[in-house]
C-alpha cells in the first residue's frame, strides 16, 4: 500500500503522519487513542496543557501494552505446556 498522510484531532488541534498501514488499521488507531484520551474524564482540559494530556495518554497506552504481553507471555506457556501434555500423551500411545 502507498504511504499517505493521515490527519486526526485530538483536543481541538489537527495532527497528521504518513503511513502506508491498511486504512482499517489506521482507523483502530486513531479510534484508540480517541478512547484513551475521551477516558480522561475531562481532566479539565482547560487548565491542563496538552501536552500533559498527552503523555498521560501515552502512559496509559504504554501501561495496556505491558499488561498485553504478559498476558500473552502465560498464554504461550500455558499452550506450550497444553502442547508437551498431548505430545506425551501420542507418544505413550505409540510405545
Amino acid at each position: 500500500m502507498e504511504e499517505r498522510r493521515i490527519t486526526f484531532q485530538l483536543f481541538g488541534q489537527e495532527f497528521s503522519f504518513f503511513s502506508d498501514a491498511p486504512d482499517e488499521e489506521i482507523e483502530q488507531v486513531v479510534a484508540l487513542l480517541q478512547e484513551v484520551f475521551a477516558d480522561q474524564g475531562g481532566a479539565n482540559r482547560s487548565t491542563v496543557p496538552s501536552t500533559t494530556l498527552l503523555v498521560f495518554g501515552c502512559l496509559r497506552v504504554a501501561a495496556k501494552l505491558v499488561q498485553e504481553r504478559q498476558w500473552h507471555q502465560r498464554f504461550r506457556i500455558a499452550q506450550e505446556r497444553t502442547i508437551g501434555t498431548m505430545i506425551d500423551k501420542v507418544v505413550s500411545h505409540l510405545d
